[in-house]
């Protein structure tokens, strides 16, 4: 006979989420709770409460990052669970705090069924991963994994002035960096899919192999202004006719390449945006992301060739990358772990990639690392009408319980 599966309580689970929206909840029932801001204070002083109710330990290191733990029976690198409690402006319930309450909720399940975990379990709340009120985005990651300099994060500024540093020390969250996360036997992080895939295909979990592969380029068109009304088509060299063609022929060269590539202009600004004077400047963003580096190469190739564009009515055109990021590919025994869970579980699912950057890319880099996704209705995030049923939650904080177990 099979044994019965240690599920999370579901209706725990909307409570805690609801609870934690209370902290920067919005008129539409979104929440703004940017990186060290008041709202998050609160939030983090909640999680250290639930926590230590639960007679968990709590760390913070000099990021500001929170770490729990539930004892291990053995002296070995932590199963952690963890994401981030931060939010954008006029965000959603989900996004970021799915992930640390999974943790919270499985070390709940362990206590209450009087489980000793054979290694510690950690839940991990993730420093400014939005990015929203300090650029860039994953920063605490990143410095974590080395990819950042801490001493450059920390004289970043917000809107007002106030730098990283300075709100750090201002909200009481700063701890020693001996308490960083180091290593870990895996790190595990449960988010939204942020995306309208899972729900078109009717399916409650994804399993996440990776994180696609960017690039991103601005480009920048210079031509000529003059009066509107007094220069004759023939004679003009209008910026913003050349880019809508640059912007045409890019379309429809990137969408032969692959059917998975996803490409975005999403920035542009037009000089000097007076509706009587012939535009002489326009500078756009053109991104793509795809998990081969080959096709991240023909993109490339593409958006450098539109300098040559013989549509340039006229106008110089000049191609700059601004930055780039390669595939990030999760541990696959893991993953596989991950999708062993999800079946003992009888959940419909499927293997998937991310399009969204996520902390878990960064600390991929030095510990085994593996993410799952739960459908966003509509594909909707980064937004107050952001939702996942709470049905779906809770199955995707059981396919981690169910492998947390299996360590």
């Amino acid at each position: 006979m099979e044994q019965q599966k240690i599920l999370i309580s579901a209706k725990r689970l909307q409570f805690i989420l609801e609870s934690f929206a209370n902290f920067g909840r919005t008129e539409n029932n979104g929440v703004t709770r940017l990186a060290l801001s008041e709202e998050d204070r609160l939030a983090r002083d909640y999680f250290c409460t639930c926590c230590k109710e639960l007679g968990l330990s709590v760390a913070m290191d000099d990021l500001g990052n929170i770490y729990a733990t539930l004892a291990g029976i053995e002296e070995k690198p932590p199963l952690v669970i963890g994401s981030h409690l931060d939010s954008v402006k006029k965000g959603g319930r989900f996004d970021g705090v799915l992930g640390v309450v999974a943790g919270l909720e499985i070390a709940r399940a362990l206590v209450k069924n009087n489980i000793k975990p054979r290694i510690p379990l950690v839940i991990a709340n993730i420093t400014n991963e939005e990015g929203a009120r300090f650029e860039p985005s994953m920063m605490s990651s990143g410095i974590l994994s080395g990819k950042f300099d801490k001493a450059v994060m920390f004289k970043k500024k917000d809107v007002n002035g106030t730098t990283f540093e300075e709100a750090l020390h201002s909200i009481g969250y700063v701890g020693k960096e001996e308490s960083r996360l180091k290593e870990a036997t895996a790190f595990l992080e449960l988010h939204i899919e942020q995306g309208p895939i899972l729900e078109r295909e009717s399916l409650s979990i994804g399993v996440v192999e990776c994180v696609l592969g960017m690039v991103c380029y601005e480009i920048e068109v210079t031509g000529e202004s003059d009066h509107a009304g007094t220069t004759p088509m023939d004679m003009r060299k209008d910026a913003l006719f050349a880019a809508n063609n640059l912007i045409s022929e890019a379309r429809q060269e990137l969408s032969a390449l692959d059917k998975d590539l996803v490409f975005t202009i999403g920035r542009m600004n037009v000089l000097p945006n007076i509706h009587t004077v012939i535009p002489n400047k326009v500078v756009f963003s053109l991104e793509a992301r795809h998990k081969n580096p080959a096709v991240i190469k023909n993109v490339e190739e593409i958006i450098l060739g539109l300098q040559q564009s013989s549509a340039n009515e006229g106008c110089e055109i000049q191609a700059k990358k601004l930055w780039d990021r390669s595939t990030v590919l999760f541990d696959e025994q893991i993953c596989n772990l991950l999708e062993k869970s999800t079946k003992s579980l009888n959940y419909s699912y499927k293997r998937m990639d991310s399009g969204a950057g996520h902390d878990a890319q960064f600390l991929a880099s030095y510990m085994p690392t593996a993410m799952v996704f739960v459908p966003s209705i509509k594909g909707k995030s980064h937004c107050e009408e952001e939702l996942t049923t709470w049905e779906d939650c809770a199955k995707g904080v059981n396919v981690l319980l169910e492998t947390v177990l299996s360590f």
